[in-house]
Parts: C-alpha cells; sequence; structure tokens
C-alpha cells in the first residue's frame, strides 16, 4: 500500500498584518508546513538601520555599513535598493540616556526623512531604555501619521503610552517580553484592552541567539504559534518579529578575529553563519519578520526558504 502522510489541520489561523503592502502572518499551518493549510506569506526578511554610527559593530558589518552609517536616509536606502530588504528596522540609538542622549525631537525629525526615503515598511525603535522608548514613539507618532509604520518597543513598563501614541496616531506596535509565553499573552491583552485591534500588533518574544538563548526563544517562539493554530488562542495569533541581527552579532563567535578563535573558521564567514542559523531555528519556530544585519546572511536565508517551499512548493532543503 502507498504511504500517506498524515495531516494535521489546525483550528485557527495567524492574523495578517499588512505594513505598506507587506504581509506579516495569515498562516494557518505551522511554518513551511504548506501541505497542511495556508503558508503563502514566508518569513520576511527586514534590515537593522541606526540614527547614529555603532562604534561597537563587528568588522564584517563596518565592511558592509561604514560608508553609509554615518547618514541614516543613506544607510536606509542601501539596504532597500542594493540589499533588498523588505522592511527596516530604524533605531534610534542617539537617544540612549547612556550614549549620546540627543534630542527626542531631533531623531524624531531623521525618522521622517528615513520614512520620507525608503518604499518599504518601517519599525522606528527607541535605544531599548523604557521611559525613553516611551517619549521617542510619543515624538515619532505624530511626524509619521498616515504612513502606518510599526512603533516599540511596547513593554509592560511603558505599553500604555506607546499603546496611545500608535492608536492616536494609525500606527502598528511592537510588543516586546522576555521569553516568557505568559508573558508575552498578559502584554497582548493589555495592548488590546487599550482599544488596539490586532492586525495592529505583532509580538517580538525576544531573541536569544545561537549559543546565547537560542533553545529558550524557539521553545517561546513554537509554543506561541502552537497556541494560535491548535489552541485558537486569539491573543496569540500575532505575527512574530525577531531582532536576529543585534544578538548573533554580540556573540563572541561572531566577534572574535581568526588569531582569537584559531580551528573556528574565518571570523566574516562564522559570524554570518550564526546569524543565518539563528534565523532560520527562529524561522521554523514561528518567527514572521527577521530583522538581521548581514547582506549574507539574508541571501543564505531567502535561498533556505525558497528551497523549504516558501508559498506552497517544496523542492528540496538548501544544500
Amino acid at each position: 500500500m502507498a504511504f500517506e502522510a498524515p495531516v494535521e489541520t489546525a483550528k485557527g489561523s495567524v492574523i495578517e498584518v499588512v505594513l505598506n503592502g507587506l504581509q506579516l502572518g495569515g498562516q494557518t499551518a505551522l511554518p513551511f508546513h504548506w501541505f497542511e493549510g495556508e503558508f503563502s506569506n514566508p518569513p520576511r526578511v527586514g534590515f537593522e538601520v541606526w540614527d547614529v554610527a555603532p562604534t561597537d559593530w563587528a568588522k564584517p558589518l563596518a565592511h558592509v555599513y561604514s560608508g553609509v552609517w554615518s547618514e541614516p536616509v543613506a544607510w536606509a536606502r542601501m539596504v532597500v535598493e542594493e540589499l533588498g530588504a523588505e522592511a527596516v528596522y530604524l533605531k534610534l540609538m542617539s537617544t540612549d540616556p547612556n550614549g549620546l542622549s540627543r534630542s527626542i525631537a531631533e531623531a524624531a525629525g531623521v525618522a521622517e526623512m528615513v520614512a520620507d526615503a525608503i518604499d518599504v515598511p518601517l519599525a522606528v525603535v527607541g535605544p531599548g531604555a523604557p521611559e525613553v522608548d516611551a517619549e521617542v514613539v510619543q515624538a515619532v507618532a505624530p511626524r509619521l501619521e498616515g504612513r502606518r509604520v510599526l512603533l516599540g518597543p511596547a513593554s509592560e513598563e511603558n505599553y500604555r503610552a506607546i499603546g496611545a501614541a500608535a492608536l492616536g496616531y494609525g500606527h502598528g506596535v511592537i510588543a516586546s517580553s522576555p521569553i516568557d509565553i505568559n508573558l508575552a499573552k498578559q502584554l497582548n491583552v493589555l495592548l488590546t484592552r487599550l482599544g488596539l485591534e490586532e492586525n495592529s500588533l505583532v509580538m517580538d518574544p525576544t531573541t536569544g541567539a545561537l549559543g546565547y538563548g537560542l533553545e529558550y526563544s524557539y521553545s517561546v517562539f513554537e509554543r506561541t504559534r502552537l497556541a494560535a493554530l491548535f489552541q485558537n488562542d486569539q491573543k496569540m495569533q500575532l505575527p512574530i518579529v525577531a531582532a536576529v541581527g543585534e544578538e548573533t552579532w554580540k556573540a563572541k563567535e561572531s566577534r572574535a578575529g581568526d588569531d582569537e578563535m584559531p580551528g573556528m573558521g574565518v571570523a566574516e564567514t562564522r559570524g554570518i553563519l550564526w546569524e543565518a542559523v539563528t534565523g532560520l531555528a527562529l524561522s521554523l519556530a514561528g518567527a514572521d519578520l527577521l530583522i538581521l544585519r548581514h547582506p549574507r546572511s539574508a541571501e543564505l536565508l531567502r535561498a533556505t526558504f525558497a528551497d523549504l517551499g516558501a508559498g506552497g512548493a517544496g523542492e528540496g532543503v538548501a544544500q
């Protein structure tokens, strides 16, 4: 008798969030299980851009971006026009109180210029300090009214201010929680109680890089997607964004030179693979938007997604 593989049909689906024509989510099956349901929106690839030149990025990244990273508009154009970014993740690091502590109004002006310069979806986030992140979002939201960008990161400490700003000016929100499925759901509930619709929210359950907590992130991403599809939990049916580049290029293995880690391969290749492997693992767990740094990582991931049959036809796995 011919073998017929079992098919498991989901009860629920992932909400589709549309940003400037880019569709995130919308699946009725687990990642790349196009044979069990709808998987028409494969993971999307976005690139990180800062409003100030980084001082601590690894050399392989400096080789790519040092010519433009003092000019955020040029940097954003480069990742879109030359590297094929499907989204830009603009981090207003100049407002970091432990860094330049630049005027938030000035940083918001940079966000507006970047938005004017690109034609792909834009996410604008603060430096990672909850109070400052809220102030950044409150300044950016009115200046980008009518563009429907993602703002954040919204956390338990600042979700009211960020949610209200997004709601008032028609934007979406990145809901950020610390690798805990219960806290992730709780934040989603709090944001919807403010009046935000689910199709204006994406989740950031926190990314752990390969060797630095990947298994914890993988578990939370996967449990989130299982709850959305097979428990039909509406508060977990949101697309997931993963800040892959930020986490993987912090890793010792991505930053150390050839002489520091002999026998571990060429430093640049090592860093690229660290980012690509982390991105692939989290895509298989449910990530819908990967925020990367190195263009070669993006190329590897796109090729693998195609070989896995993103969009409905699998022909094998990338070699």
